[in-house]
C-alpha cells in the first residue's frame, strides 16, 4: 500500500542514498529534503523544497535519512529459538541437530510460526529494514496450514515488502525414526507447492511488495544429486530465483567429497545449473581462490551474514573480494537463533570491523610485508549499498533500494539525540560506526510511515514480550 498523501522529509544533516560507493563522495547526496509523492514513489530531492498543499512535513533536523534495508537471508521462525542452551557453543553441524532440527516439532500449527514472524519483522524493522527475503524450509506432507500465508500476512501487517524462499527437501537430515513433521517432501510436491506460491503472492511488477523464490534449503545436502537440474529448470520456467545455504563451513567441502566425487560445492552448482544472475547464495565463507572467481564471472549473488558466521565460528566470508570479482553482494541477517538478534544494523556494524580485522590480521611488517593495513576492506557507503540497492538486486525487485527520483521511498530517518552520537565530524556515519540502533524518527516503506518515533502503529511491545516469554516457556517444556 502506497501513501494516500504527500510527505515532505525536510532538512536532513545527511543523506545516504544506497547507490555504488564510488569514491570520493559515492552513495551520498547533497539533498537535506525528500519529497514524496501520493504514489509512494519520490518525487524531488533537494535543499530548501517548499511544502506543497496538503504535504505532511517531517522535520528531520539533526537526523540522517538512509535507505530501507533490505534483508536477503533470513529464517523468522527462528526467532523463538534464540539462545538455546544445547546450542550456543556449538559449530553449525552440531548447533543444526541441537536446535532447529530438535526443535521443529514446536511448529507444527500456525500459531507459534505466527508469532516468531511477527517477533522477527518488528526487530528487522527497527533496525531500519523495509524488505525481508524470508528461507522458510519447514515443510513435510501432510502439513495443516500454508506458512507462506502466515509469513505474508504478518509481513503486510507491518506494511513491508516480503519475498518467501520456499525452502524444504527431499533428503532428511535426521537419523533414524523420522516423525511426521521431520519427514522430507517429493520434488513433485515441492515444485507444486512453489507453483501454488508463484500464482498466489508473485507480483511480478516493478515496485512490488510480494515475491516468491525456489529455495531448496542446502541443495548439496537436501536435494538428491539428480534433482538439482530439473529442479533449477522448474523454477526458471515458474520465472522465479534461486537460493540456498552453500558453503558456510568446511564440512560443505567434506559432504561434496563424498557426495559428488571430489568436486568443490561451487563446481557442483556450476555444473548443475545453480550458478548465475538470478541465483544467490547464503553465507559462502570458504571458499577457493578458483571458486571465488566463478561466483564472479557468473554474477551470482551473495547474502553476507557476518554475525551469524562469527557465532558459530564458522569464519569471516570474502565478500568484499567477491564484490570486486564482479558477484552481486547483498546483506542477510539469518536466522535469530545462530545470531540472537535480527538487527541490520548491528549486522553492518559487524561487518565494518571484522573485514577490517580480517584483512588487519594478515598484516606483515616490512620489508617482507605491507606494514599495517586493513583500515579500508571495507567503507560504510559500501556496506549500506550492499544493504540497500545490493539487496534489491539481488532479489530481483525493480524501482528498490535506492533513494532517487521515481525510486520507492523506502527509507529510515534516524534521530542522533544519544551522547554517543555527539561530537561526530561525519553523522553520515553515525547509524552504521557508533555501535547501537540510534532511535527511529520515522521508517517508510512505499512512501507510507510504518514507524514513528520508535513505535509500530497498533503494536504493543509490552504485549509482544509477554507472548514471547510463554511462548518459550511452552516450548522448552515440550522439547525438554
Amino acid at each position: 500500500m502506497a501513501a494516500t498523501q504527500g510527505l515532505l522529509i525536510r532538512g536532513a544533516a545527511a543523506l545516504l542514498t544506497g547507490a555504488a560507493a564510488a569514491p570520493p563522495h559515492g552513495g551520498r547526496s547533497t539533498a537535506t529534503d525528500l519529497r514524496i509523492a501520493p504514489d509512494g514513489t519520490i518525487a524531488e530531492m533537494g535543499r530548501g523544497l517548499a511544502p506543497a498543499a496538503g504535504e505532511r512535513v517531517l522535520d528531520a533536523s539533526g537526523c540522517v535519512v538512509y535507505p530501507g534495508f533490505v534483508n536477503t537471508h533470513h529464517h523468522l521462525f527462528q526467532s523463538l529459538l534464540k539462545g538455546v542452551p544445547a546450542g550456543i557453543d556449538q559449530t553449525l553441524t552440531p548447533w543444526l541437530h541441537a536446535v532447529p532440527l530438535r526443535y521443529r516439532g514446536a511448529f507444527v500449527d500456525e500459531r507459534r510460526l505466527r508469532l516468531a514472524a511477527r517477533i522477527g519483522l518488528v526487530e528487522l524493522l527497527r533496525s531500519g529494514c523495509t524488505t525481508v527475503a524470508d528461507h522458510h524450509y519447514l515443510y513435510w506432507p501432510g502439513q495443516g496450514y500454508d506458512p507462506a500465508e502466515v509469513l505474508f500476512d504478518e509481513a503486510a501487517r507491518l506494511g513491508l515488502r516480503f519475498m518467501l524462499l520456499r525452502g524444504g527437501g527431499t533428503v532428511t537430515r535426521s537419523g533414524g525414526s523420522v516423525p511426521a513433521h521431520a519427514r522430507p517432501e517429493t520434488l513433485d510436491a515441492m515444485l507444486t507447492g512453489l507453483a501454488r506460491n508463484v500464482a498466489r503472492f508473485h507480483q511480478r511488477e516493478p515496485n512490488a511488495m510480494r515475491r516468491v523464490a525456489f529455495a531448496p534449503t542446502t541443495i548439496t545436502v537436501t536435494l538428491d544429486p539428480g534433482e538439482l537440474k530439473p529442479a533449477a529448470r522448474a523454477a526458471r520456467e515458474m520465472g522465479v530465483r534461486l537460493h540456498s545455504h552453500m558453503s558456510e563451513t568446511v564440512a560443505y567441502y567434506e559432504h561434496c567429497a563424498e557426495r559428488f566425487g571430489g568436486r568443490a560445492p561451487i563446481d557442483v552448482c556450476a555444473e548443475h545449473e545453480w550458478l548465475g544472475p538470478d541465483v544467490w547464495f547464503a553465507h559462502l565463507v570458504h571458499l577457493s581462490p578458483a571458486e571465488q572467481a566463478l561466483l564472479g564471472e557468473t554474477g551470482t549473488g551473495v547474502a553476507h551474514c557476518p554475525q551469524s558466521n562469527g557465532r558459530l565460528g564458522s569464519g569471516v566470508a570474502p565478500a568484499p573480494a567477491l564484490a570486486w570479482l564482479g558477484a552481486r553482494l547483498s546483506m542477510g541477517v539469518d536466522g535469530a537463533a545462530s545470531n540472537e538478534a535480527a538487527d541490520m544494523l548491528s549486522e553492518l556494524h559487524a561487518a565494518w570491523l571484522l573485514h577490517r580485522a580480517h584483512a588487519g590480521s594478515a598484516a606483515r611488517p616490512r620489508p617482507h610485508g605491507e606494514g599495517e593495513h586493513g583500515a579500508g576492506a571495507v567503507t560504510v557507503e559500501e556496506l549500506v549499498h550492499w544493504a540497500s540497492a545490493g539487496g534489491a538486486a539481488v532479489l530481483g525487485f525493480e524501482g528498490v533500494g535506492t533513494l532517487a527520483p521515481g525510486m520507492a521511498a523506502d527509507l529510515a530517518v534516524w534521530s542522533l539525540d544519544d551522547p554517543r552520537h555527539f561530537g561526530l565530524h561525519d553523522e553520515a556515519l553515525a547509524p552504521v560506526v557508533s555501535g547501537a540502533r540510534p532511535r527511529l524518527k520515522w521508517l517508510l516503506c512505499n512512501g507510507r510511515v510504518v514507524a514513528e518515533d520508535d513505535a509500530i502503529p497498533g503494536l504493543d511491545l509490552a504485549e509482544l514480550a509477554h507472548e514471547a516469554r510463554a511462548a518459550v516457556r511452552e516450548i522448552a517444556a515440550e522439547v525438554g
